[in-house]
Order: structure tokens, then C-alpha cells, then sequence
């Protein structure tokens, strides 16, 4: 999301670039909605109200779509609630990341455990239920009682849907240049299959349905827009830095804010495309579905890319089939929790 100083022109820019995009994902009827990455809850209910009218104007949108807004605890008031009530979000997201404190000073999240607890009751008492929280696992000191405690306050606050990373340390970020530096530890491998072990567990004796690697819900709660990336669906991404598909062309935008500011000016210069290949469509058709319940289709990779595909495909699952890291079922092949553990690297492994 762009500073509070390039508001005004950041919303223009979203309307113009809808304009400018609204052929790319042809006639498709458009089920979810996704206000994402950095702070869109800073867009006034007007903005957001705004930005849809236009999306409803250019796409055929369906009137049950999900249409999901990502906010932090500290954004969280019920006048806020009540405002976002009158726009047209029906889900929202929230990065809780864990409730002990220890961890959020670790990430070097501003908002406390408690203002993260009572930012959900906030929610909830103000009628949206339809709601997601992140944690996140593998986080050094996150011991597994701790790690526990965090999923069953998860649990006792009766929410619908859970997102749980694994702690990854991104390059050039401040926790890399901390840890770097020997102010913070480094996550322990260790740790980390422990707690996503026991996430998969308890979510489980909860009646979560763990539906993709790291996406838990309830019967009827799967996140639409979530699930359109490990399904292969298509979908268009707008602002600084947003990626697009369409099942023959990735798009991305470049990350300069100042560059995409421009792009009426600059259309064909504030984005980069690549057609896919069939290897590349069958490397990520593989990933994806792997990661979710549904599983990897055989027969779908013959009819879509052709025998030699489904061959190779056979071939190279021989051996995570033996060791039961991948299990067969109906045509499918599925990850079991053991192969779970070890997904990028058995999809990698399937790879053209």
C-alpha cells in the first residue's frame, strides 16, 4: 500500500489501471475480491466503495461474491467495524501472528497480544463472522506448549479460518539484518515440523478441514480467493508490485510505487509479462495442487499437456509413492501428512 501522502492519486491510479486491465481476464465472472498487502485498511469506506464501483462497471462481478479486506489489530475500533459494514467487504482478514507478546516484539509487530484478542471480540461482536486470523509457527522461544496455547486461543475464540506460516526470514528485511547482526536467533528446523505437526493435529480434533498446506477452515469457510491460486484459477492483481494470471500469462507490476503512479502515462512499461510454456504450466500446475485436499490429477495433466507428461509424472512420484510421502486415491495423488512436511521439494521433484 502507498503512503498516506499518495492516497488520493494511489485510488485514481487503482480506477485508471481497472480501466486499463479489463480485458486481460476476458469474460470471466469475477467470486472474489481481495483488498491485500500492505494496510488497505486505511482506504476510507469512500475508497473502498469506490474502487468496487468501478470493479462492478468493467467486470461481471457475482452478487455472492467474497469480497475480503486484510486489517491489522491495531486498525481495529467498532466505529471502524461500523463504517466497513457499509461497504461491500463481507470477510476480513487479520494478521494476528501469535498471542504471546515475546513473539510480536520478535517480528516487530507494533500491536500487543491483547490488543490482537480484543480486536477479534471487536469483529465479532460487530456481526462480521466471516473472518480469518494468520499466526505463525517456528518463531525462536515459540516453544510447543506456547505454540499451543496460541492455537487454542484460536480455537476458543471461534473463528472460522486459519492461515499458519512457517517463520521465514526474507533477505534485506529488518529481522534478517537483526539476525545478521546476532540481535535475534535464527527459527530452528527442528521447532518448526514439531509445531506443524501439532497444527495439523489440533486442528484436526477440532473439525478444521486442513485444505491447502497452510490454510485450516471449517465445512463452508474455504477461502474462495485463496483458493483460486492452488486451483489454477485466473485472477488480476492491481497496484505496486501485484502479479496476474490468466492460464497463458503471468503479469507483474513493477514494484516502484513512483513507476506505477505513471502508468497511464507508461502503461506498457509499468508491467512485465511472460507467456507460459507447457513445462512452465505443468511445473505449476503440480505445485499448487499438490499443497491442497484436492489433490493432483493425473489424468487432468494427460489431457491438458499429453502422454509424456503423465509419464514423467509417474515416473518421478515412484518413489515419494514407496516411502508414503505421496499416497494414491481415485487418479490422484495426494501428500500425506508425512509428505506434507516435505512439499516443495517432492513437487520440485516432479518437475519438467
Amino acid at each position: 500500500m502507498a503512503s498516506l501522502r499518495y492516497m488520493p492519486m494511489f485510488v485514481d491510479n487503482v480506477i485508471d489501471e481497472i480501466q486499463l486491465q479489463k480485458d486481460y481476464l476476458g469474460k470471466q465472472v469475477i467470486n472474489t475480491i481481495y483488498f491485500g498487502g500492505g494496510t488497505p485498511s486505511l482506504l476510507s469506506t469512500a475508497d473502498l466503495n469506490r474502487i468496487y464501483e468501478e470493479l462492478d462497471q468493467q467486470f461481471n462481478i457475482d452478487e455472492n461474491a467474497e469480497i475480503t479486506l486484510e486489517a491489522n489489530p491495531d486498525d481495529i475500533s467498532k466505529g471502524w467495524i461500523k463504517e466497513i459494514k457499509n461497504t461491500t467487504v463481507n470477510r476480513l482478514s487479520m494478521g494476528v501472528q501469535s498471542f504471546h507478546s515475546d513473539d510480536l516484539k520478535y517480528l516487530q509487530r507494533i500491536h500487543s497480544a491483547q490488543e490482537a484478542e480484543s480486536a477479534i471480540k471487536l469483529i465479532q461482536e460487530g456481526g462480521m463472522l466471516n473472518l480469518n486470523i494468520d499466526l505463525i509457527y517456528g518463531i525462536p522461544g515459540l516453544t510447543e506448549d506456547k505454540w499451543e496455547q496460541n492455537l487454542n486461543k484460536f480455537f476458543a475464540l471461534d473463528i472460522p479460518h486459519l492461515s499458519a506460516y512457517a517463520l521465514t526470514v526474507e533477505e534485506k528485511t529488518p529481522l534478517h539484518v537483526n539476525i545478521e547482526k546476532g540481535k535475534s536467533q535464527s527459527p530452528d528446523e527442528t521447532d518448526t515440523v514439531a509445531h506443524f505437526k501439532s497444527l495439523i493435529s489440533l486442528t484436526q480434533d477440532h473439525g478444521y478441514i486442513h485444505y491447502e498446506i497452510s490454510n485450516f477452515a471449517r465445512e463452508g469457510h474455504y477461502s474462495r480467493h485463496n483458493s483460486i491460486y492452488w486451483t489454477g484459477g485466473h485472477y488480476l492483481g492491481l497496484g505496486p508490485s501485484a502479479h496476474s494470471f490468466n492460464g497463458h500469462s503471468r503479469r507483474w507490476n513493477k514494484a516502484s510505487t513512483r513507476t506505477w503512479l505513471d502508468l497511464k502515462d507508461y502503461y506498457s512499461e509499468s508491467f512485465e509479462e511472460e507467456v507460459l510454456t507447457d513445462e512452465q504450466r505443468y511445473n505449476e500446475y503440480v505445485m499448487t495442487s499438490l499443497r491442497t485436499m484436492w489433490g493432483c490429477d493425473i489424468e487432468q495433466v494427460k489431457q491438458e499437456f499429453g502422454d509424456s507428461f503423465k509419464e514423467h509424472l509417474l515416473h518421478e512420484a515412484s518413489p515419494h509413492i514407496e516411502s508414503g510421502k505421496i499416497v494414491i486415491k481415485n487418479g490422484r495423488f495426494y501428500l500425506s501428512n508425512k509428505g506434507k512436511l516435505y512439499a516443495d521439494g517432492i513437487a520440485s521433484d516432479l518437475f519438467m
